[in-house]
């Protein structure tokens, strides 16, 4: 799209009252200070924008006059088609007009925007525009323009190794998700490792505190100890045999006293059955019995007398025999051999210690081989992340460059910084615009006006937007490149009155 200034009319706008200039393909304003020369050219940003050259807010009305209305309309050519633009202030009430025809702020609003992006065409029609903005709206805007290195092509400029890897991960996940994730796993990796080395130093450490239990090996100990174990069991054996021997001994004796109580005890009634009377009357009734009911009392306790004879020779008898079994029998004391078993189960002791030592220490040495490997393992996966995070490192500064050298072939003088490098090796994106390596900021105002020249003349290539292009204290600069597009150049000459000369194409 190409775009050129055909005429600008302005009323009781700023210093000028009533004025319209006719703009060739170069047009020259001329004049001494305050008469206006800026003024002109701050004119079609204030019909597009409502700001000035620089995109600040700009009040319109007269200086040094009063006016009811102020009044600005810009003839543009677009691509051979004539479009009229115009916006008037009156009573703080702005309106605005669409090729002579008042229109509301929006429709006005959406045929600007869509014949260009707002700070494009600012920053082609004044060159001081683009610099004028935050550094990452210009980076942003330039590397609009220009396409990123694609992975294959930052890859086959890096190491093999790390070509391999990220080749391989590029499968998986996007470079900022790369980063991210081993980022992370480093972090998590870094403490695990720490701990890892601590875990083993902790179990070495008690491996050492463990006592020296010589040289001879375990599966000595458990056979010493085996048959020191032995020969308890069979004394155990012995002393179970021997406590069974006494049960019945013990056994034997309580049944021999417990027959004797029983025979003391029938002892103690037979007085009072051998003594018992023989009554010749009824206990109960007291009448006297006969001769017969006498008789069968008198069978009666014979019977009696009988019986307690039968059952107190029985009692003798078994306590007898009893006592006679209990003579065959010997009453052996254990303590002897409980003694015996005692020392020879302390003597197993040291071995006991000595074995369940050794067991401690295969754990504790088991526990430090996998302590080791995991300590190994996790090292080995903390590099990796390591590696891969250099990697992306290096991947960004290879892509930086590369992308640096797209943009600068864009530029004739100027060189473009786009990344720096930190302590850390990270890649910080900037924007420093530099002219034989002095930064914008230092530049004179003539080498200034030719930065401006030039970054506005790649914008334009590369956005194919042609615009007209304002040249502000062009007194300040000799010579200059003829820019792209229409040229508007204003220049201070000393006591001379304002003065416009356009001049067209032969």
């Amino acid at each position: 799209m190409q775009v050129i200034i055909k005429t600008l009319t302005l009323k009781n706008f700023k210093s000028h009252r009533d004025i319209t200039v006719n703009f060739g393909e170069r047009t020259d304003i001329t004049g001494d200070n305050a008469e206006g020369k800026s003024t002109i050219c701050e004119a079609p940003s204030y019909v597009l924008y409502g700001t000035d050259a620089l995109g600040s807010k700009l009040d319109p009305t007269p200086i040094t006059y009063e006016a009811e209305e102020t009044k600005v309309s810009l003839l543009l050519e677009i691509d051979g088609e004539e479009l009229m633009l115009g916006r008037s202030l009156k009573k703080n009430k702005t309106t605005y007009y669409l090729n002579d025809v008042p229109s509301k702020a929006g429709e006005f609003n959406e045929v600007v925007e869509k014949l260009f992006d707002k700070d494009l065409f600012l920053s082609l029609y004044n060159p001081s525009y683009f610099p004028s903005m935050h550094w990452e709206k210009q980076r942003s805007m330039l590397l609009q323009y220009v396409t990123s290195p694609i992975n294959k092509d930052v890859l086959k400029l890096m190491p093999d190794e790390q070509n391999k890897c990220l080749a391989a991960l590029f499968k998986k996940h996007r470079l900022e998700d790369i980063k991210k994730i081993h980022a992370e796993n480093k972090t998590s990796l870094d403490k695990k490792y720490i701990a890892a080395q601590s875990r083993t130093k902790t179990l070495k450490e008690q491996v050492d505190q463990l006592p020296n239990v010589g040289a001879a090996p375990i599966e000595s100990l458990k056979a010493e100890l085996s048959q020191i174990d032995k020969q308890v069991r069979e004394k155990e054996s012995l002393l179970d045999s021997t406590w069974e021997k006494n049960q019945s001994y013990n056994s034997l004796q309580a049944k021999i006293r417990n027959l004797q109580d029983q025979v003391e005890m029938s002892k103690e009634r037979w007085p009072l059955l051998k003594n018992e009377k023989i009554e010749d009357s009824c206990r109960t009734c007291k009448r006297p019995l006969d001769e017969e009911s006498v008789t069968e009392v008198k069978a009666d306790k014979e019977s009696r007398i009988k019986d307690y004879r039968a059952n107190h020779e029985k009692l003798r008898k078994e306590r007898d025999d009893l006592k006679a079994q209990l003579k065959e029998m010997v009453f052996v004391d254990a303590t002897e051999l409980r003694e015996e078993i005692r020392v020879v189960d302390s003597s197993a002791l040291p071995l006991r210690e000595a074995i369940q030592i050794h067991g401690q220490l295969a754990r504790l040495e088991e526990q430090v081989n996998q302590a080791q490997v995991d300590e190994k393992e996790t090292l080995q996966s903390l590099n990796e992340s390591i590696f891969i995070l250099d990697s992306v490192k290096a991947f960004k500064a290879k892509e930086a460059e590369l992308q640096g050298e797209k943009v600068q072939a864009l530029f004739d003088t100027l060189s473009v910084r786009l990344f720096e490098e930190q302590k850390n090796g990270e890649m910080k994106n900037t924007f420093e615009i530099e002219l034989d390596k002095k930064p914008y900021r230092k530049l004179s105002t003539a080498e200034g006006i030719r930065a401006g020249l030039e970054l506005r003349d790649v914008l334009s290539q590369q956005s194919e937007l042609i615009t007209p292009v304002f040249l502000d204290n062009a007194e300040s600069i000799t010579t200059f490149k003829q820019p792209i597009g229409q040229l508007i150049v204003s220049r201070v000459v000393a006591g001379q009155e304002l003065i416009i000369e356009g001049v067209d194409a032969k």
